[in-house]
């Protein structure tokens, strides 16, 4: 459906209501219509006419968000009986599409259809064709109107039950500005990052070449059913190559938060945790950066959907421009709050935290506002801020983040969720496609096996640890679709092919979740996967640690390490060694003045705490005062301060504070 709400000035006269207008203005008359005798002269009548529909419509309005609250409640409460009897074959995810599609169904169907409107619509013409907003003139008074969007021809009469699903089809951007980011940012924020540096190689490999690889094999795939529709007659309408590689570049966003969740409560293997998360978090980076590019992709000439060189560099320009200006607007955001956060604004926790949440947020638009892409842009500022600011807040912030975030990402995610299934049956322009529908399936699966087969074969010459095949054929099973699929899809349903995506892309985020996410435990316990791992069995005195993190990690990170830890850590938080330590003795002044009190109290400490390590015999005992902890599991409490865990480089329950 076409989307109202833009503003533009009308380049000439209003037309009288005498005059033709436009097909899409048809929702004009009818409203005209629907207020019997009408008339210029009829002021009290008209200002109670606008008053009560706005009452109205306020109302409608406050059981539209009522119904998603109890959405939410009713799935929390579920997702409640389900952890209390452990039941394990249905996340709250889907859980939550359940409900979902149950009020969606009373909506369409329980709700009888009331027409108010007995007579035919004029039929109307304009050449320019629809406008946004329209002025008419009727009869000296000039009243403005928006689109709202078009009507089926056959729903005509029941335009009341139409405006009622359309109140509760939310506008595609409340999505893009309101619930991706604070799923984003978490993702980011809550990143461990010892395994996820470890497997960084791997990841960045899948996801940005699986991820191309996944899109093009999909999308010509689907050139191949759609050449196949058209044979057999199911193409009613226009459907590009380009609209094939979209699609392939929507679909190819994996979302496996229902066997993550079931990872991390079982505690899987933490290097397969850390190869699907990170691939997850990066390709849906990668994926809307490479739909932006194929919606880029404008060959010269009069044949604009065919091949083209200099279009394909172009977009590959626009990919490489749009992906990099984010990141470094994600790592610049990140990089100031830093640097906000370490002049003393722990003093005043309710202030920094809401400091923070509003730096964070703003990356997002500040990146869409600048025409690169919120949601790389605001990944890359939750790692910074987990690197950086994390390490500045004071201890009541640090909770207070990590909670906020934590929450507003349950919410936002199931929200989506729930909205995926209402929207399957209040979604007034679904296009229903057996072969197509059947063709995207086959696809995303040969696409999924193209992207992690061939790719760990290769990763695996240079891996010191290998991909084993059961990891292989997990990620394989694990390639679920979820919230950034569906976001991509409904940002642009007006034409026939994205509507039949949507469409599409609706079925296949049920099915893989359904069918995918409830079969996971039984596909750990037959690929024979480790479960019950203690993510810290690999602890270690600091100085071994940090040097078999190096050495476990990519090169690339290695390299990084060594600058991060011995000059941006220091500069930019008040952990790492001082940069008087660090830094070139001719640099001593400037070492002195960029080093806070705090970060010398934080060395010293270190150097306490390294010469309290005992080795025993069998155990690895770390000794903080009158507090042990042993590498084995066998026992160990609660640091106890927040100094020292920031020297073991371990804040509870989060891995972002050394490396």
């Amino acid at each position: 459906p076409l989307r109202g709400g833009a503003r533009r000035s009308p380049s000439r006269e209003p037309p009288s209501l005498s005059c033709a207008a436009a097909d899409a203005v048809m929702p004009v008359w009818i409203l005209l219509s629907s207020v019997p005798g009408l008339k210029a002269e009829d002021g009290g009548m008209e200002e109670l006419t606008t008053e009560k529909e706005a009452e109205e419509s306020h109302r409608q309005d406050s059981v539209n968000l009522l119904t998603f609250i109890l959405l939410l409640t009713l799935t929390i409460l579920t997702i409640w009986l389900f952890k209390h009897r452990r039941v394990r074959f249905l996340h709250e995810t889907g859980l939550a599409m359940i409900y979902g599609l149950l009020v969606g169904v009373i909506l369409r169907y329980g709700i009888p259809a009331t027409s108010y409107h007995n007579k035919t619509p004029p039929s109307c013409s304009l050449k320019e064709g629809p406008a946004s907003t329209l002025l008419l003139n009727v009869s000296g008074k000039f009243f403005e109107y928006t689109l709202k969007g078009e009507i089926n021809s056959r729903e005509i009469h029941n335009v009341e039950q139409n405006d009622m699903l359309r109140k509760v089809t939310f506008d595609p951007e409340v999505f893009f500005n309101i619930l991706l980011p604070p799923i984003i940012f978490h993702a980011g924020y809550s990143l461990k990052k010892r395994h996820f540096f470890r497997n960084l190689g791997s990841i960045i490999t899948y996801a940005f070449l699986g991820t191309a690889i996944s899109c093009f094999v999909i999308g010509n795939l689907m050139y191949g059913v759609v050449k196949l529709m058209r044979v057999v007659g199911q193409l009613t309408d226009k459907f590009y190559y380009t609209d094939c590689l979209f699609f392939g570049a929507i679909i190819s966003a994996t979302d496996p938060v229902t066997v993550l969740a079931i990872f991390n409560e079982l505690h899987a293997d933490g290097d397969l945790y850390a190869l699907l998360f990170g691939e997850s978090v990066m390709n849906d980076a990668v994926a809307i950066v490479l739909s932006s590019s194929i919606v880029a992709y404008q060959p010269s000439g009069a044949n604009t959907h065919m091949f083209d060189a200099s279009a394909f560099f172009k977009s590959v320009g626009v990919f490489l421009g749009i992906f990099s200006g984010s990141f470094v607007m994600g790592a610049a955001t990140g990089v100031v709050t830093a640097l906000i956060s370490f002049f003393g604004l722990h003093c005043f926790p309710l202030l920094e935290t809401a400091l923070f949440f509003l730096m964070s947020w703003s990356t997002f638009l500040l990146a869409e506002a600048c025409g690169f892409t919120g949601v790389v842009a605001v990944l890359f500022c939750g790692i910074t801020q987990a690197h950086y600011t994390y390490n500045n807040l004071s201890e009541e912030s640090t909770k207070r983040t990590k909670q906020l975030f934590e929450v507003l990402h349950f919410l936002a995610e199931n929200f989506i969720f729930s909205y995926m299934g209402l929207a399957l049956f209040t979604f007034q322009n679904h296009i229903f496609s057996p072969i197509f529908i059947i063709g995207a399936f086959i696809a995303i699966f040969i696409g999924r096996a193209f992207n992690i087969y061939p790719l760990s074969f290769l990763l695996n010459l240079g891996r010191r640890h290998k991909i084993r095949g059961n990891f292989q054929h997990m990620m394989m099973f694990a390639g679920l679709r979820g919230a950034m699929a569906f976001a991509l899809a409904i940002r642009d349903t007006a034409t026939y092919a994205r509507q039949m995506m949507f469409t599409t892309t609706l079925l296949i985020v049920f099915f893989t979740v359904w069918v995918f996410g409830g079969g996971t435990t039984p596909m750990l316990s037959w690929l024979h996967i480790r479960v019950g791992v203690d993510p810290d069995q690999d602890l270690q005195p600091c100085g071994d640690r940090q040097s078999k993190t190096k050495q476990e990690s990519a090169w690339l990170f290695r390299l990084w390490y060594t600058f991060d830890h011995n000059y941006l850590k220091p500069t930019l938080t008040h952990s790492g060694p001082p940069l008087t330590s660090t830094l070139p003795s001719q640099c001593g002044p400037l070492a002195s003045c960029l080093t806070s009190p705090q970060a010398y109290e934080n060395h010293e400490q270190l150097r306490d705490h390294d010469s309290d390590f005992i080795r025993n015999d069998g155990d690895l005992t770390y000794t903080f005062g009158d507090t042990s902890i042993t590498a084995n599991g066998a026992s160990g409490t609660a640091l106890p301060s927040r100094a020292s865990q920031t020297v073991l480089g371990e804040e509870t329950g989060m891995e972002n504070v050394s490396m």
